[in-house]
């Protein structure tokens, strides 16, 4: 999160006096306090680890997600921090997504991912700059139009992605008194390259026992209003046994490992490099329930490591579920 306060740039044409200035000025701006704000929103760590969503054959699927995470714990450094080192408290979001996969052909196919954000957002502001606030909206986010190539294999076992992120979801949504600050607004405000690409196998030695690695890197290139999102890059590696079956449903259960790496956000407006960007990996155990032509897949991520940049609020479970129809 960004400091509510203004900046002071001074330029030195005039000797001693001006400089004399500059030096009493930047004594009091050091000595003025200054809110101290912080959350790591991002979510593209759910865009991997779904190993559901990996095709497998030429034709489309339809397919609903809902990516949960309650961001209600500070954290600093390595390890939790006291909750009034952070004047957000707490960040509720869950992020509905529909979309539609389609391969054309073994070779090419196209992805597109419509997300619908809820978010309940608790932080320290308001009329006095101390008033505890609290904020609930519902907006369109970030649309994802992506190709893919799968032409390695005949299998499609291999496949390369890329495409961008649209600056669809709002930036500007605030109150009065300008309480939500950019890195908590539903869309980040910019265009961004997305690179990504997926491998999966079985064990020689078993074959029920199925493997999946996968990695997405999301790079903003277009800006807006002088906010520039970190680099971010998640990778999932995870195993699954696909040998228990229920009354006619394939029962998967899912093992896996999601890594989680944002850089700090740069740019005059509203970024706040000393509290943002992150390092974190997650455990996350998971289901996937195969009656063809429909799948719901479900996972929830437990963080075993976060390093965050200043104060940060984190969420102690991630959550998601997904269903899709394979037509």
């Amino acid at each position: 999160m960004n400091p509510r306060s203004s900046s002071i740039s001074l330029h030195s044409t005039r000797g001693f006096a001006v400089t004399t200035g500059a030096v009493i000025a930047l004594l009091l701006l050091a000595l003025t306090p200054q809110r101290a704000l912080g959350c790591a929103c991002g979510c593209g760590v759910f865009e991997v680890g779904t190993s559901a969503m990996l095709p497998t054959a030429e034709g489309g699927m339809l397919f609903f997600n809902d990516d949960y995470q309650d961001q209600n714990h500070n954290w600093s450094g390595t390890s939790r921090a006291p909750a009034d080192n952070n004047d957000d408290k707490e960040i509720r979001t869950n992020f509905f997504t529909s979309g539609v996969q389609y391969l054309f052909d073994r070779s090419w196919g196209v992805q597109i991912e419509v997300p619908y954000v809820t978010r309940s957002f608790k932080t320290t502001g308001g009329a006095s700059g101390d008033d505890p606030v609290s904020l609930r909206w519902s907006q369109l986010g970030d649309i994802r139009l992506q190709g893919s190539y799968t032409g390695f294999s005949p299998d499609l076992s291999s496949g390369l992605t890329f495409g961008v992120k649209l600056a669809s979801g709002s930036h500007t949504h605030n109150d009065a008194y300008g309480d939500i600050d950019r890195d908590s607004e539903i869309g980040t405000g910019s265009t961004d390259l997305l690179i990504g690409g997926y491998r999966r196998g079985t064990l020689a030695a078993a074959p029920n026992w199925g493997w999946f690695v996968q990695g997405n890197l999301d790079q903003p290139v277009l800006i807006s209003d002088g906010y520039r999102p970190g680099l971010e890059l998640d990778a999932a590696a995870g195993f699954h046994y696909d040998g228990w079956t229920a009354g006619g449903v394939l029962v998967s259960p899912i093992a896996q490992v999601i890594g989680s790496d944002r850089a700090r956000d740069s740019g005059p407006n509203s970024a706040d490099p000393v509290a943002s960007g992150y390092q974190r990996l997650f455990l996350s155990p998971g289901i996937e329930l195969n009656l063809h032509p429909v799948r719901v897949y479900a996972d929830v991520e437990f963080p075993v490591y976060q390093h965050m940049t200043g104060n940060q609020l984190v969420a102690p479970v991630l959550v998601k579920v997904s269903a899709s129809y394979h037509f």
